[in-house]
C-alpha cells in the first residue's frame, strides 16, 4: 500500500524500563495463574515461553530504538513481544481444559494445536530478533535455546504427525505473511502486534485450507466457515490490490471502477463459491434465512441499524465542529472518541443476551465492511475515498502512524473475539459455569467499560500517575469499579449467568487486566479482551 495513506509517524519514544518491567510482572501473574489452574506439561511450556520472551523483548526494543529492525514497526510503543507471545498458548491451554471438561476430544486436541502453534510463531519471532541483534546476546540465546528445547521436546511427545505438520504449515504461512504485510504496511504494528495479528490470520488461513480440502456438510458450523472465508478473503483482497496499485495510480476513476469490478468478481467468483463448498448450500439464501429466522432477529437488526446511524452522525458532528474551529489541526477529544465505545457496548450486550449466533454473524459482516471501507480510504477509491480520509483523520492518534487506520477495527475485534473464539460444542454440560459464564462479556468489560472509564476519568480527574506511564491511579480504580458494577448488572439482566460464588477470581481477573491496561503500550482494544477471556475461561 502507498505510504501516504495516513499521517506521519510520531517521533520514537524510548520505553521506560520501569513500565516495561511492570507490564512484564502483570503478564507473569496471568501466566502463573493459568499454570496454577491447568498445571500440566503444556502449562510448563507456557511458563518457559514467557521467560524467554521476557529476555528477547529487550533485544527487540533495542533494535527498534536503533532502527536496526528488518521492517518499519510502530515507534510509539515498545516491542510488546512478551504480552503477545503468551496469548495463543494460554488460549489453547484454557480451550483444551474446557473442552476436556465438556468431554469433547476433537476440540481438546484443537486446543493443544492452538497452543503449539502459538509457541512456534513466538519462538520464530524470538529467533528473528536474536539473529539480527549485534553483538549476538549470548546469555539470551542460551535461555531461548533452553526454553525452545523444552517446548519442542514436550510438543514432539504430545502431537501426532498430522498435528506437527499442521503447526509447521501455520509457521510457514506466518513467515510469508510477515514478509508481505510488514513490507506493505510499514509502521502499522509493533513486533508483538504483528505476532498476534498475523499469527491469528495464518492460523485461520491454514484452517480454511484444511477444511476446504475435506469439506463435508456435517463437518462444522456454517458460522465458523463464514468467519474463516470472510477474514481470509478480505486479507487476500488487500494483498491483491496493494500489489496492483504499486504499478498504477489508485486515485483515478479508471482505477476506481476497476477496483469495484474486481471486488465484485472476487466476491461472486471466489468467496461465494468457496463458502458454498464448505456449507453445501447457497450462501446468499442461507444468510437471508439465518438473518430473518425469528422476530427477535428482525428487531435486533433494526436496533443495530439505528446505532450505526448514530455512529455516523457522531462522525459528521465532530467534523462539523472541526470545520468551525479556527485550528486546522483540531482533533477529536478523548471523550468524543469514547462515544464509539458506548455505542459498541449498546450493540453487543443485547446481542449477547438475546441472540449470540446473530451477533456472531453481524460482527463478521461488520468486520468485512470496516476492512473494505479502509481499503477505499487508503487507496483513495472514488467516490468515497477522499471523503473517508477527511472524516476519519479527525480521530487519528499516535497508534495510527502507518498507512492504515486500524483502531476502529481493533475495537470491533476486541469486542468480537470472545464471541468468536469459544468453541460452542464445549459450552454445553455446564462447562462455562461460574466466572466462565462471563466469557462472552470479556470484550464488553475490558474495552467497552474498563478502558473507556479509565480513559475518561483518568484524563479528566486523574492526578496520581502510575510510574513511567501517562495512565493514572484514579483511572484504573474507577475502571475496576465500573467493571464490577457491570458484572452486577449482567447478573440482573442475563438469567443465563450464574457465577457460583467465584467472585474472588472475577475481581482478580478484572484488576489484573486493568493493571495491564495501565502499563501496556500495545493496542489495548485487542490485547485486554484476550487476557480477560483467558483468565475468565480458566
Amino acid at each position: 500500500m502507498t505510504r501516504e495513506c495516513a499521517s506521519p509517524a510520531p517521533g520514537p519514544g524510548a520505553p521506560l524500563s520501569g513500565s516495561v518491567l511492570a507490564e512484564a510482572a502483570v503478564v507473569f501473574v496471568v501466566v502463573l495463574s493459568i499454570h496454577a489452574a491447568v498445571w500440566d506439561r503444556y502449562s510448563w511450556c507456557a511458563v518457559a515461553l514467557a521467560v524467554q520472551a521476557f529476555y528477547v523483548q529487550y533485544k527487540w526494543d533495542r533494535l527498534l530504538q536503533q532502527g536496526s529492525a528488518v521492517f518499519q514497526f510502530r515507534m510509539s510503543a515498545n516491542s510488546g513481544l512478551l504480552p503477545a507471545s503468551v496469548v495463543m498458548p494460554l488460549l489453547g491451554l484454557v480451550m483444551k481444559e474446557r473442552c476436556q471438561a465438556a468431554g469433547n476430544p476433537y476440540f481438546e486436541r484443537f486446543g493443544i494445536v492452538v497452543a503449539a502453534t502459538g509457541m512456534a510463531v513466538a519462538l520464530f519471532s524470538s529467533v528473528l530478533a536474536l539473529g539480527i541483534t549485534r553483538p549476538v546476546p549470548t546469555n539470551t540465546c542460551v535461555i531461548s535455546g533452553l526454553a525452545g528445547g523444552v517446548i519442542i521436546y514436550i510438543m514432539k511427545r504430545s502431537l501426532s504427525v498430522g498435528e506437527v505438520i499442521e503447526v509447521l504449515e501455520v509457521l510457514l504461512i506466518f513467515v510469508y505473511l510477515n514478509m508481505i504485510l510488514l513490507y506493505l504496511l510499514p509502521r502499522c504494528f509493533t513486533p508483538g502486534e504483528a505476532l498476534l495479528v498475523l499469527g491469528g490470520i495464518s492460523f485461520m488461513l491454514n484452517q480454511l485450507i484444511k477444511r476446504s480440502l475435506t469439506a463435508v456438510e456435517s463437518q462444522g458450523d456454517p458460522l465458523d466457515f463464514f468467519l474463516l472465508v470472510v477474514v481470509v478473503g478480505m486479507v487476500l483482497m488487500g494483498i491483491f490490490f496493494s500489489t496492483l496499485f504499486v504499478f498504477m495510480d489508485s486515485g483515478t476513476w479508471a482505477s476506481s471502477i476497476f477496483f469495484h469490478l474486481m471486488t465484485c468478481v472476487l466476491g461472486l467468483g471466489v468467496v461465494l463459491p468457496w463458502l458454498h463448498r464448505l456449507i453445501c448450500r447457497n450462501p446468499l439464501l442461507w444468510l437471508f434465512q439465518f438473518l430473518f429466522r425469528t422476530e427477535t432477529r428482525v428487531y435486533l437488526l433494526g436496533y443495530w441499524s439505528l446505532l450505526a446511524t448514530l455512529a455516523c452522525l457522531v462522525v459528521l458532528y465532530q467534523n462539523a465542529k472541526r470545520s468551525s474551529s479556527e485550528s486546522k489541526k483540531h482533533q477529536a477529544p478523548t471523550i468524543a472518541r469514547k462515544y464509539f465505545h458506548f455505542i459498541v457496548v449498546a450493540t453487543y450486550i443485547p446481542g449477547i443476551i438475546l441472540d449470540r449466533p446473530l451477533l456472531y454473524m453481524a460482527a463478521t459482516v461488520c468486520l468485512a465492511v470496516f476492512i473494505f471501507l479502509e481499503y477505499v480510504r487508503c487507496f483513495r477509491i472514488k467516490p468515497l475515498g477522499h471523503t473517508l480520509r477527511s472524516l476519519l483523520s479527525l480521530f487519528l492518534d499516535e497508534r495510527d502512524s502507518g498507512p492504515l487506520i486500524l483502531t476502529h477495527i481493533y475495537l470491533l475485534l476486541g469486542m468480537s473475539l470472545p464471541i468468536w473464539l469459544v468453541p460452542r460444542p464445549c459450552t454445553q454440560k455446564g462447562s462455562l459455569g461460574g466466572a466462565r459464564a462471563l466469557v462472552p462479556y470479556a470484550g464488553v468489560l475490558a474495552v467497552g467499560v474498563g478502558d473507556t472509564v479509565a480513559s475518561i476519568f483518568g484524563s479528566t480527574m486523574g492526578e496520581i500517575r502510575w510510574p513511567g506511564t501517562k495512565k493514572t491511579f484514579e483511572g484504573t480504580m474507577t475502571s475496576i469499579f465500573a467493571q464490577i458494577i457491570s458484572v452486577a448488572l449482567i447478573l440482573i439482566f442475563d438469567s443465563g449467568v450464574d457465577l457460583n460464588y467465584s467472585y474472588a477470581w472475577i475481581l482478580g481477573s478484572i484488576s489484573t487486566v486493568s493493571l495491564l491496561e495501565a502499563y501496556t503500550t500495545q493496542i489495548d482494544n485487542l490485547l485486554l479482551p484476550l487476557y480477560l477471556l483467558i483468565l475468565l475461561m480458566a
